[in-house]
């Protein structure tokens, strides 16, 4: 009988191993921050929120439930955040704000042919550290105060908002070759990242994601 429960249990094992995939992944992030107001236009001042350009690298585990269905926990170090952009008499001010994060996306994933998978879930980032870098044009520029708004931006943010984020992501991803994908998704910041927000200000971040990835088989 202990030979039997022995098999059985090594025969279960060698089952859910079976359906359990290691993998890794990197790529392209364009993220944006959205708050309650997004322009501002006044006295020749133009100030908008722009998209910044920034990148993902991580690790995955797949574990299929069947042909179809599965289940998908991720762990990500991704370079996010947006840019502000002022113009005012022929000088416009650039600041690239980097948030870099770990993201943890957790999703459910439908396979609708055994190569393209769709999948959903919620996700739930940390800060790592904040970057923030100032470029001027138009004028000439004061390195020293550009250092001192750079560290002041910093400062700011990191004081300013919650170290923790949360939101939703959607997307698809497509097996070319064995183990070798192209993933896509978008992710919906629902967090007012703001710690203390005053008259009901918002500032939340989403983010696209494209990228490859490799399942080990």
């Amino acid at each position: 009988m202990k030979k039997i429960l022995l098999a059985s249990a090594i025969t279960l094992f060698a089952g859910l191993n079976a359906q359990t995939t290691f993998g890794v992944k990197a790529g392209y992030a364009l993220s944006t921050l959205n708050s309650d107001v997004n322009s501002v236009d006044f006295g020749g001042i133009g100030a908008n929120l722009e998209s910044k350009s920034g990148f993902y690298i991580g690790g995955l585990v797949e574990h299929k439930l069947n042909n179809k269905f599965a289940l998908q926990g991720e762990v990500e170090y991704a370079n996010l955040g947006g840019k502000a952009v002022v113009k005012a008499s022929g000088v416009t001010v650039t600041e690239k704000l980097h948030f870099n994060r770990i993201v943890i996306p957790v999703s459910a994933r439908y396979y609708a042919t055994p190569e393209l998978g769709l999948y959903a879930g919620p996700y739930v980032s940390f800060r790592t550290n904040t970057k923030a870098k100032i470029e001027v044009s138009g004028a000439q520029s004061n390195p020293g105060a550009i250092s001192e708004g750079e560290k002041y931006l910093e400062n700011y943010f990191d004081d300013g908002l919650k170290s923790t984020e949360f939101g939703l992501f959607l997307g698809a991803d497509y097996n070319l070759y064995k183990g070798l994908f192209v993933d896509a998704r978008y992710s919906f910041g629902l967090t007012n990242m703001i710690k203390n927000p005053v008259d009901g200000e918002k500032l939340k971040m989403n983010f696209f994601q494209l990228g490859v990835g490799y399942k080990f088989k």
